[in-house]
C-alpha cells in the first residue's frame, strides 16, 4: 500500500512534536503547519541527492524561520540524509548533537547555513540565487537551480527583509522563490496585534511575482510552485497555514510557537491526524514513501555528473579549486612582486587606496572574487580595471552595486560563500559594521570566507563627525569569535592583510582602512607574510628595548616618530605594529614573548577606545587612545585635540619611566 501526501506530511508533524516534547523545549507550530508545503516542495519539486549532499547545482533549501528547526531535520532524516538518523532526533537540542535548536551550518549535511535570527535566511538567499546566477554566467547550463526560502511572519517584520526584497526585485533573481508560512501568529499573539502590512502588495512593488494559497492544499501548492518557476520574477507564495496544525486544541494559537505541545495534547493530536505510531516511529509504507522521494535525485545527479566530467579539463579543475577554497598558485608571487615593488619605491596613500592597489593584483588573478560596496564604491575603493558590473540583465560582472543596505550586503555575501565558488568583499564605513553586525557574526559561526572592506576607521576621517567617526568598533569586533580584525599601517601591510584574509577559509575578515594618507613605515622587502603572524617588530629599539609601543594602522606612523624622539634622548625604544590581534594571540608563546619583549614601559596607541589593550601593555600600562566619541574637524585637528599624538605619548612615557 503507497503512503498518501498527507500521510507524508502527518510523519513531519509526528516528528516534530515528539522531539519537542522529548526535548522539553523547542518549536512544533511551524513545522506542524508548514508540512504540507514542504511535503509538496520536497517530493514534487526540489532537486537534490541524499547520497550526495554538497552537489554543486542541486537546489538550496533555506529555512528562514529556523526556529521550526524540526521541520528541516525531519525532512532530511525521512528523505534518506546520513543524519540525522532517529537517533540524533531523539536527541534534539541536546548538547554535541547535530539537531540543534535552530540549524546550524556543518552539524549534519543538508544544512544550508545556520538560521534563527530572523530575516537572514531570506536575506542570505539572495546571495545564494546570485551567485546561482554569476556561475551560470560563466559555466552554462551545467548550473542551473532554485533557491527555495521558508520564511515567517517575523521574518518578514525584520528590517532587513526589505533590504533583500528590493535587492532581489531589482536583479530579477527569477530562481528565487520565497513559501511564506503565512499563519498570522507571532509569539505575542495575533500578528494583527502589530503589523497590518499587505505582504503582497509590498512584494509587487518591489518587483516579485506573487501568489496566494491555502498552505493544506496540496494541488494549490504545486501549482503556485509552477507557476512560480514559470516567471522571470523572483517569487512570494503565501501559504496560509494552521500554525500546529493537528493540536485540536492549541493549533491556531501561540500557544504552540515556542513550547511542547503537552502530553495530553500531543496524544489528542496524534487522534486527530490519524497517527498511531509510538513517539519516533515513522511506519514502513510512509518511510518506503519519504525514501522514495528522497532517491529521485540520484538519477539526476548522476547525469549532471557526466556533463560535468564532459567539459574541458582547466575548465573542470578551475571549478574545483574554487569549491575547495584553494587560491590559484600565481597570487602568492604577485603579491610579493607587489610588495617589492613598494618597499623600493615608497608610496604614502591612505589604506583605502592601498587595498585598491592590492586588489588591482588580487582581481585579475582570482577569478572568483566578487566585489561590491554599499553606495560607498568611491570611498571604500573596492572597484578594480578587471571588475564589471553585475546588472538584472548581465551576470557575467563581478562588481555589486548593493546601494544603501549594508545589512543586506552582508547577508548576500554569506550567500554568494555558502554557495561555494565565490569569495565576496563588500565596503562601507567602519561606523556601518554597526549595520552589518548580524551577518558578520553569522559569518564568523558558519566559517565563511567573506571578507569586509571598512573604510574611514577613525576620527582622521574628519569633518564628517562623531556619528561617522568608530570609537568602540575595533573593541567590539575583536571582542567576536572567530573574526580576524586587520588594522594595516601602509601600503605592504594592506597587502599582506589581503593574502591573509584570502587564505583563511573558514574565518570572515574585516580591513579596517585609513582615510587620511599614510607615510610607509616597511622599507625593507621580505616574502614573508608578517602581517599573518598578527604582530612583529616594525622597528626595533637601538639598544636592549626599555620602552615598547604597540601601534596599529594610522598610529604606527605616530608611534615611529616618538621612537624617534625617545631613542635622541637616550631611550631605547621598540615599536610593533599589531594589525590583526586575533592572529597574534594564536602565535606560539616564544614568539609572542619574543615580540613583546621585557621592558620598563609598555604602551599602545590606537585611535579609537582603548578596551582591551591591558592585554598587551598590562594595568600599569599607557594606554593612548579615545574613549569618547569624537567631534567634526579637520582630521589634524581632531588628533590633536584627542591627544592622539606623539608628544602626549613621550609625554606619558616619560612620566612613566
Amino acid at each position: 500500500m503507497t503512503a498518501s501526501n498527507k500521510e507524508m506530511a502527518n510523519a513531519i508533524r509526528a516528528l516534530s512534536m515528539d522531539a519537542v516534547q522529548a526535548a522539553k523545549s523547542g518549536h512544533p507550530g511551524m513545522p506542524m503547519g508548514m508540512a504540507d508545503v514542504a511535503t509538496v516542495l520536497f517530493t514534487k519539486f526540489l532537486k537534490f541527492d541524499p547520497k550526495w549532499p554538497d552537489w554543486p547545482d542541486r537546489d538550496r533549501f533555506i529555512l528562514s524561520a529556523g526556529h521550526g528547526s524540526m521541520l528541516l531535520y525531519s525532512l532530511l532524516y525521512l528523505t534518506g540524509y546520513e543524519r540525522p538518523t532517529i537517533d540524533d532526533i531523539k536527541a534534539f537540542r541536546q548538547l554535541h548533537k547535530p539537531c540543534a535548536g535552530h540549524p546550524e551550518y556543518g552539524e549534519a549535511p543538508g544544512i544550508e547555513m545556520t538560521t534563527g535570527p530572523l530575516g537572514q535566511g531570506l536575506a542570505t538567499s539572495v546571495g545564494f540565487a546570485l551567485a546561482e546566477k554569476l556561475s551560470a554566467a560563466r559555466m552554462g547550463n551545467i548550473i542551473d537551480h532554485y533557491t527555495y526560502v521558508v520564511a515567517g511572519d517575523g521574518c518578514l517584520m525584520e528590517g532587513v527583509s526589505q533590504e533583500a526584497i528590493s535587492q532581489a526585485g531589482h536583479l530579477k533573481l527569477g530562481k528565487l522563490v520565497v513559501l511564506w508560512d503565512d499563519n498570522s501568529i507571532c509569539i505575542d499573539g495575533p500578528t494583527d496585534m502589530t503589523v497590518s502590512d499587505d505582504q503582497l502588495k509590498r512584494f509587487e512593488a518591489s518587483n516579485w511575482h506573487t501568489q496566494a494559497v491555502d498552505g493544506h492544499n496540496m494541488d494549490e501548492i504545486s501549482a503556485a510552485i509552477e507557476a512560480a518557476k514559470d516567471d522571470d520574477r523572483p517569487s512570494l507564495i503565501a501559504c496560509r497555514t494552521i500554525i500546529g496544525y493537528g493540536a485540536p486544541n492549541k493549533g491556531g494559537t501561540s500557544a504552540t510557537h515556542g513550547a511542547p505541545l503537552g502530553e495530553e495534547e500531543v496524544a489528542a493530536a496524534r487522534e486527530f491526524l490519524g497517527w498511531s505510531s509510538d513517539p519516533f516511529v515513522v511506519p514502513d509504507d510512509i518511510l518506503s514513501a519519504w525514501r522514495s522521494a528522497g532517491a529521485r535525485g540520484a538519477n539526476v545527479s548522476s547525469a549532471w555528473k557526466e556533463m560535468f566530467n564532459a567539459l574541458e579539463n582547466d575548465v573542470k579543475s578551475d571549478f574545483n579549486r574554487r569549491i575547495n577554497k584553494d587560491l590559484p598558485q600565481e597570487l602568492i608571487p604577485a603579491i610579493n612582486a607587489y610588495k617589492k615593488d613598494i618597499a623600493e619605491n615608497p608610496v604614502g596613500p591612505a589604506t583605502r587606496i592601498a587595498s585598491q592597489m592590492a586588489l588591482e593584483v588580487i582581481n585579475p588573478i582570482c577569478q572568483e572574487t566578487i566585489g561590491g560596496s554599499a553606495d560607498l564604491t568611491g570611498s571604500n575603493m573596492t572597484l578594480t580595471k578587471e571588475l564589471m558590473p553585475i546588472t538584472p540583465d548581465d551576470f557575467s560582472g563581478r562588481y555589486m552595486y548593493y546601494g544603501v543596505r549594508e545589512f543586506g550586503m552582508a547577508a548576500a555575501m554569506n550567500g554568494l560563500a555558502l554557495h561555494g565558488e565565490f569569495v565576496p568583499y563588500g565596503g562601507t564605513f567602519m561606523v556601518f559594521t554597526d549595520y552589518c553586525r548580524p551577518a558578520i557574526r553569522l559569518s564568523a559561526l558558519m566559517k565563511q570566507r567573506v571578507i569586509y572592506v571598512m573604510s574611514h576607521d577613525s576620527i582622521g576621517l574628519g569633518e564628517d563627525g562623531p556619528t561617522h567617526q568608530p570609537i568602540e568598533h575595533l573593541a567590539s569586533l575583536r571582542a567576536m569569535p572567530n573574526v580576524n580584525v586587520f588594522r594595516p599601517c601602509d601600503a605592504i601591510e594592506t597587502a599582506e592583510c589581503w593574502l591573509s584574509a584570502l587564505e583563511d577559509k573558514e574565518t570572515p575578515s574585516i580591513l579596517v582602512l585609513t582615510r587620511q594618507g599614510l607615510k610607509q613605515a616597511r622599507l625593507a622587502h621580505t616574502d614573508e607574510n608578517l602581517c599573518a603572524k598578527g604582530g612583529y617588530v616594525i622597528s626595533e629599539a637601538n639598544a636592549e628595548a626599555s620602552v615598547v609601543i604597540i601601534a596599529t594602522g594610522s598610529e604606527v606612523e605616530i608611534a615611529i616618530e616618538a621612537q624617534k624622539t625617545l631613542e635622541n634622548e637616550g631611550v631605547p625604544t621598540r615599536i610593533v605594529s599589531m594589525p590583526c590581534c586575533e592572529k597574534f594571540d594564536v602565535q606560539e608563546i616564544e614568539y609572542k614573548n619574543n615580540v613583546l619583549g621585557e621592558p620598563k614601559v609598555y604602551a599602545s596607541i590606537e585611535a579609537g577606545s582603548t578596551y582591551g589593550w591591558e592585554k598587551y601593555v598590562g594595568r600599569n600600562g599607557i594606554k593612548i587612545g579615545i574613549d569618547q566619541f569624537g567631534a567634526s574637524a579637520p582630521a589634524k585637528d581632531l588628533y590633536e585635540y584627542f591627544g592622539v599624538t606623539k608628544e602626549k605619548l613621550v609625554a606619558a612615557i616619560k612620566e612613566k619611566l
